[in-house]
């Protein structure tokens, strides 16, 4: 057992900066990585059978369930710092989750700070025009609006708390390494996209610079502060197919009409094209002073795995 060296002192296994991670998924695992052998991590699951390999990826596993209140309770005063990336209910009203890991954090000790990823869709459909954070939320699917109701649970624990409280924006993700985080399986089933007068603008970022932007905003995010997390590529969607086809020696996918699309889409496909906006990602390069190692799709598709 540690014992403290100084009257007061905190153990040293407590004076290490302790990182927790909510949802640790592919992009938390990925966040892991970069943070590995800085801090110590913890990441909370509700399945036993991650614990092997969260062991094995050098992080603690903590058995809790989000939808179960009563089990995340032991969350307060853990983790100095916290990466929420755990997405709301499907069908709920609001976002229940967020809502009880924001009274679990209140609880005793808050973190210093806290990540949130959010969506880029709670802006709606802009019209094809560049969007920055001051726009104002105007979300046309009710996936969008639950991300809404956390970011606002999110903010409200900073207020009240005085953690540095970050939203960050998240458009398409993307990934060769990541699965489905490619275009190439929709082009090989030969999915069209719509014709070029009809298309919707759409933004992305690399899996990697998603999680290089969490642990940015971990110690660089100011209080209560949104960020776009986005690359710097500006096209639109059937544009983005046409490139990773041609980078990997794929047919350009058959273009169709508005009109036509609800025969050959998914309604979740077509939820996505319903929506077009050019996200800025000015604040996020120069408040979190964030470089991206992927600043294109173009070099994101084609990146080895690091």
């Amino acid at each position: 057992m540690l014992y403290a060296t100084r009257p007061g002192a905190l153990p040293a296994r407590f004076r290490r900066e302790r990182v927790l991670l909510v949802g640790c998924g592919d992009v938390g695992v990925r966040v892991a990585a970069q943070l590995r052998g800085r801090v110590r991590l913890l990441a909370l699951t509700s399945s036993a059978g991650r614990v092997a390999e969260l062991r094995g990826l050098g992080i603690t596993p903590l058995i809790g369930n989000l939808d179960r209140p009563g089990g995340v309770a032991r969350l307060a005063g853990l983790a100095t710092r916290v990466v929420h990336l755990a997405p709301p209910p499907e069908s709920s009203e609001g976002d229940p989750r967020t809502r009880t890991l924001a009274r679990a954090l209140r609880r005793r000790s808050p973190p210093q700070s806290l990540v949130y990823g959010s969506t880029s869709g709670v802006y709606g459909d802009c019209g094809g025009e560049f969007v920055t954070e001051t726009r104002a939320t105007n979300a046309h699917t009710a996936r969008a609006g639950r991300r809404i109701y956390a970011e606002n649970q999110v903010r409200h624990l900073g207020r009240a708390t005085g953690v540095t409280c970050t939203v960050l924006r998240i458009p398409g993700i993307y990934a060769p390494n990541r699965v489905g985080g490619t275009p190439r399986e929709r082009l090989i089933k030969g999915t069209p996209v719509l014709r070029s007068e009809d298309d919707v603008f759409t933004n992305h970022v690399h899996a990697d610079d998603l999680a290089r932007a969490c642990v940015a905003a971990l110690w660089r995010g100011t209080p209560q502060r949104v960020y776009n997390a986005n690359d710097d590529s500006v096209m639109k969607m059937g544009d983005y197919f046409d490139l990773a086809a041609d980078l990997y020696g794929l047919p350009r996918p058959s273009r169709v009409p508005r009109s036509t699309a609800p025969q050959h889409m998914s309604l979740l496909l077509l939820s996505f094209m319903s929506e077009s906006r050019r996200m800025d990602n000015t604040r996020l390069k120069k408040e979190l002073r964030f470089t991206l190692r992927y600043p294109t799709v173009a070099q994101g598709l084609v990146a080895p795995h690091a």
